[in-house]
């Protein structure tokens, strides 16, 4: 009886060339998170402070946060993209470090934006933690 061979074929991945984007970090006190999106909102790549291989409470560290934006922005530039505009959420310590990462890049940044989200007195707040 003949074997019968499987042909292997690699899926060849085609990057499209977006020059222009938007990076987006949210920066919680547990995490830093970036995300980098076309014009119309399609998300390219994102990072993490967890894949950029941290665990447990150096996740929240502006060190971690410096990585995380460094690595998404490695793979934006692998789409041709020089130009940023940055949305940033989040009180965390990622806030900074994610502009002066930009800035040492040499990116064009025409817009940075707070988008935090701030309540107009909506729900009631958790209780606050006793320092005792």
């Amino acid at each position: 009886m003949a074997t019968v061979q499987k042909k292997t074929t690699k899926k060849r991945t085609v990057h499209k060339v977006v020059s222009r984007g938007r990076l987006y970090v949210t920066a919680t006190f547990n995490s830093t998170l970036a995300s980098v999106t076309d014009e119309k909102g399609n998300v390219l790549c994102w990072s993490s402070a967890g894949e950029a291989g941290f665990s447990g409470s150096r996740k929240s560290t502006p060190y971690a946060a410096t990585v995380t934006v460094e690595k998404v922005l490695d793979k934006a530039q692998s789409y041709g993209m020089n130009e940023v505009e940055v949305y940033i959420k989040g009180p965390g310590p990622g806030r900074d470090v994610a502009l002066r990462v930009l800035r040492a890049r040499g990116m064009t940044i025409p817009l940075i934006a707070d988008v935090t989200p701030v309540p107009h007195n909506g729900t009631r707040p958790r209780k606050s933690k006793r320092n005792a």
